[in-house]
């Protein structure tokens, strides 16, 4: 190593936070292992090793500790050293006592610096896992924005501020259309919204320390299709959710085609719905945009079930419900008019199957004309 080489690793650990001392500590050990592979070291030798680097010069000396023992009795010349040896090297010495000897190989700065380099590299990854783990960990459930870089074999591939995010194809909106941008050469365009699922630190949780790994390091998961995205994009927009006048009570989501919201306000001169909707839909027609058309209801919350499966049915108009929990089950018969039953229970009973998970009430829907149901 030279003077230079010892500027690099400075500036390097300032950059990157890294410990100097813990790194210049990390360089030691890995060049102690070079010299015991040099010196084709016993176990018992392994542990006489000491490695000195000045840090102003950069210069290595290796140092063993050798135990004095009257000349005709050095049986391990890497543990032992004969006294008239030792005494020129310090006169005051004497049998028994340890003396450190230097044993720096030939040329060994070229070895020293080879190790060196190896040892920064990975403790810049590691550094670098860690700032990643710490940056987006204490975003975890909280929306981030990123934009889709490529495709891959389970998903996409999502660029972030400080690092690459993987978007598995589970998580991602059908309507988000990504594979049609590629296969037309379009790119993505413009940041989106994710909702941060999950931040793994492989090296710490799963113990695997070797950077050959390919999962080693912090990796980073989003998804488009997390009800609670829909709930941070309303926190976002809405300022009387962000301050606590309205409250959102429940979410039931069907990502990239419909999703149903139910919202309370603690104020009743605030109307939560119209909070939500904004003036001339501004604020909902944002969220709307951001999640590429899906269709969203906002209806009030009501801690009578009857009212709120009323609501939660929006927007057909229901005449009667009947609640019935036997058993820990909660089944809801609901009665609409006969013209509006299509849609109460929406194309595909997606209606009235949103309704049901935003309430947590079984529903069966029947036409107050003929004996007609459909139960969710």
């Amino acid at each position: 190593m030279n003077q230079d080489f010892i500027m690099a690793i400075d500036q390097i650990a300032k950059s990157k936070g890294i410990n100097k001392e813990k790194l210049i500590d990390a360089i030691k050990q890995s060049i102690e292992v070079a010299c015991k592979k040099h010196f084709n070291m016993s176990a018992s030798a392994k542990q006489n090793l000491k490695i000195s680097i000045d840090e102003s010069t950069g210069e290595v000396q290796v140092y063993a500790s050798k135990t004095v023992v009257p000349d005709d009795e050095v049986m391990n010349e890497l543990l032992e050293i004969g006294l008239t040896e030792a005494k020129a090297l310090n006169s005051i010495i004497d049998v028994e006592d340890v003396i450190d000897v230097e044993i720096t190989p030939r040329n060994f700065g070229r070895i020293a610096a080879q190790n060196a380099k190896q040892v920064v590299i990975q403790k810049i990854k590691e550094a670098e896992r860690q700032m990643v783990y710490e940056e987006y960990s204490v975003k975890l459930n909280d929306i981030i924005k990123g934009k889709v870089l490529r495709k891959e074999k389970n998903g996409y591939i999502v660029q972030l501020d400080y690092t690459e995010a993987s978007l598995p194809a589970t998580e991602a909106m059908p309507n988000d259309n990504f594979d049609v941008q590629m296969e037309q050469g379009e790119g993505m365009t413009g940041y989106k919204a994710f909702y941060l699922l999950n931040v793994r630190d492989f090296n710490k949780s799963e113990g695997k320390m070797d950077g050959k790994n390919k999962n080693s390091g912090a990796q980073v998961i989003v998804s488009r299709t997390h009800p609670e995205l829909v709930k941070r994009l309303f926190e976002q927009e809405v300022v009387e959710i962000k301050e606590g006048t309205v409250v959102i009570k429940s979410i039931a989501r069907e990502a990239g085609s419909r999703s149903k919201i139910a919202v309370f306000s603690n104020d009743p001169n605030v109307d939560p719905v119209g909070a939500c909707v904004g003036e001339k839909g501004k604020r909902i027609n944002n969220i709307v945009e951001e999640l590429n058309g899906e269709k969203i209801d906002v209806v009030h919350w009501h801690e009578d079930p009857k009212e709120f499966i009323k609501e939660a049915l929006s927007p057909a108009k229901v005449l009667e419900v009947e609640l019935d929990e036997t058993n820990g089950e909660r089944n809801a018969k609901v009665l609409v008019p006969a013209n509006i039953l299509t849609l109460a229970i929406g194309k595909g009973g997606q209606n009235v199957r949103l309704a049901a998970k935003l309430t947590g009430w079984k529903i069966d829907i029947k036409s107050a004309n003929v004996n007609e149901e459909v139960g969710e």
